[in-house]
Formats: structure tokens, C-alpha cells, sequence
């Protein structure tokens, strides 16, 4: 890929991550009674905010992925509440700030991968899997440091609580965000012929 098209995707997955930030993910379930010819939708307790870390690594590349949540965190430390709760410098000392530490390798290793072979589903299910491993490894292994050398707030969690409350509860949504990426970055790199 040229330099400006990394530079598109690049702000394309700056824009994707922050308003995916406030986006509650869930699913709908048609009912299979005719007469009530409703949809019901059922969160899955998480944002699309991995997601759109994912889906940028996949369509747009290494580079592209990188750079995107360089941006994103440097914008959230220094200038905009881009993050889930709010922004600044003070931000670094949140038990979840790991896990946006870890959207930056989780990036690279899904683009990375995602760009190895031409595109097939299982192939880009298992780049954006890895990619969601390292984002996972790099929040447990800042939970972890943080604790040891105090960098966390006082009031925040056990090392317990934040690993259950960071890692293991939304584990099963950004699974099932991981398969719409797959198959929307699927489509997408049929669509756009690369």
C-alpha cells in the first residue's frame, strides 16, 4: 500500500475507534412467532471499540493499525476524553489503560497477519484472534506491573477484580465481535480487491 492510503486508513481507524468507544455491542434475535413481527436485541457487555481495532488491522493494514491507536491514545492522554470513562494524563493510572496500551500490538499482529495470504475467513477470524490475545496479554501484564509498583489508583480493583472485570467478563462478546469483523473485513477486501 502507498503512504497515503496507510494515512487514510490510518485516520479512518482513528474515527472508527472513538465513536465505536460509545457503541454498546449486541445482537439481534428475530422471533419465529409471525404475529408479533418483532426484533429483539440483546447486549453482549461490550463496546465495538476492539472491533474497530480489529476491522482496521484487517482492512487497512499493519501501518495503518498502528498508527490509528498511536493517535488514539495520544489523543486521549493529551487533549480529548476519547477513552470509555473520560481522558487525561491521569488516565494512566486506570487498571483498563493496559488494555488500550495493548490495542497498539493488537494492531499490528492482526494487520500483520491479516496480510499474509490472500484473503479467506478463517484466516482473517484467526488474525483478528491473535490480535485480541495481545491486547488481553498487554492489560494483564500492565495490571499486574501496576500493582506491584502502585501505579493504580487506590480505589481501584484487586488485581482479581480488574482481571475478571477487564479480561474475563467481556471475553465472550469481543468473541462474537471478532466473527462480524472476520466476515465484514471478508466482504470488504473482496469488495475493494486487495
Amino acid at each position: 500500500m502507498t503512504i497515503t492510503v496507510e494515512l487514510l486508513w490510518a485516520i479512518t481507524g482513528l474515527l472508527l475507534t472513538i465513536a465505536a468507544t460509545f457503541l454498546p455491542a449486541s445482537f439481534a434475535s428475530p422471533t419465529w412467532i409471525w404475529e408479533q413481527q418483532e426484533v429483539q436485541t440483546f447486549s453482549l457487555g461490550v463496546t465495538y471499540q476492539v472491533g474497530a481495532v480489529l476491522l482496521v488491522g484487517c482492512l487497512g493494514g499493519k501501518n495503518a493499525a498502528v498508527m490509528s491507536q498511536i493517535a488514539y491514545i495520544f489523543l486521549g492522554i493529551t487533549l480529548l476524553p476519547v477513552f470509555s470513562e473520560g481522558g487525561g494524563i491521569g488516565y494512566l493510572r486506570e487498571p483498563s489503560f493496559g488494555y488500550l496500551l495493548g490495542f497498539i500490538p493488537g494492531a499490528w499482529i492482526c494487520g500483520n497477519l491479516a496480510f499474509q495470504e490472500y484473503p479467506k475467513l478463517e484466516s482473517l477470524a484467526f488474525s483478528c484472534l491473535c490480535g485480541l490475545l495481545s491486547v488481553h496479554v498487554t492489560g494483564l501484564t500492565y495490571l499486574i506491573i501496576s500493582g506491584i509498583f502502585g501505579w493504580r489508583n487506590i480505589e481501584s480493583l484487586s488485581l482479581f477484580e480488574g482481571i475478571f472485570r477487564y479480561s474475563i467478563f467481556p471475553l465472550p462478546g469481543q468473541l462474537g465481535i471478532i466473527c462480524a469483523v472476520a466476515v465484514m473485513a471478508y466482504f470488504l477486501r473482496r469488495l475493494l480487491f486487495y
